[in-house]
């Protein structure tokens, strides 16, 4: 992976996300999209294992694991979304080259799966990840609705009722008690009331994508 222009610096926030080549679906099945939450919540950490040992324990062992108070992590994870043929993730840094390290994990775990799941050899994503610094509170939650509003505004999800039942999103972990548990959501929720909230927050503008070129300098890479 070629290096970096500018590097990410450990304790700053930043959109991450990257997409397949030539936009071939790759989140498209239950495996799939299970497989990429399992590689986030495990990658996030510096932990003594292999993750083919993490995937093997139960799932209250890998619960408990992840919530260790005192656990070593490369990034934290504040919001995700996978779609078909690309995913984006909020990250903040917490180790030297955490959020480099956590990227090259992923893609190349999720690649040597997918490659053996279909027999076929060759990269699946597109070159080097994309990362943009989240600079203000504003960038921050307008970020986070983005993400979190992928689903609705490319049409995988047609209501938007049906938005906090998208599994393969951090939304569920913020307006339910559902999700899969990845993300560390209070440097988000912090700034409302309570989850239902940021709900409203999301939803208030549920065209927002549609209208990209209004806020298209907050999170298009420079």
């Amino acid at each position: 992976m070629p290096k970096r222009l500018t590097p990410l610096v450990s304790g700053e926030i930043y959109h991450a996300f990257n997409q397949s080549i030539d936009h071939h679906p790759l989140f498209v099945g239950k495996r799939e999209c299970q497989r990429a939450i399992d590689c986030t919540k495990f990658y996030q950490l510096l932990v003594p294992m292999k993750f083919s040992s993490f995937l093997v324990m139960s799932k209250e062992k890998r619960e408990s694991i992840i919530r260790q108070k005192n656990i070593k992590k490369l990034v934290d994870l504040s919001a995700y979304c996978l779609m078909p043929n690309h995913f984006h993730f909020l990250l903040k840094q917490l180790a030297d080259n955490g959020i480099s390290k956590f990227m090259s994990n992923f893609q190349n775990s999720f690649t040597r799966y997918y490659n053996t799941k279909n027999e076929r050899r060759g990269s699946i994503f597109v070159g080097q990840f994309k990362a943009v610094r989240i600079e203000t509170e504003e960038q921050l939650l307008h970020i986070s609705r983005y993400i979190h509003l992928n689903p609705y505004t490319s049409f995988v999800v047609k209501d938007l009722k049906n938005l906090k039942d998208y599994k393969w999103s951090s939304f569920p972990e913020y307006v339910t008690l559902n999700g899969a548990g990845v993300c560390n959501k209070e440097i988000i929720l912090s700034l409302f009331k309570d989850g239902h909230s940021y709900l409203n927050f999301v939803f208030d503008q549920a065209d927002y994508q549609r209208e990209l070129n209004k806020i298209k300098h907050l999170f298009i890479e420079k």
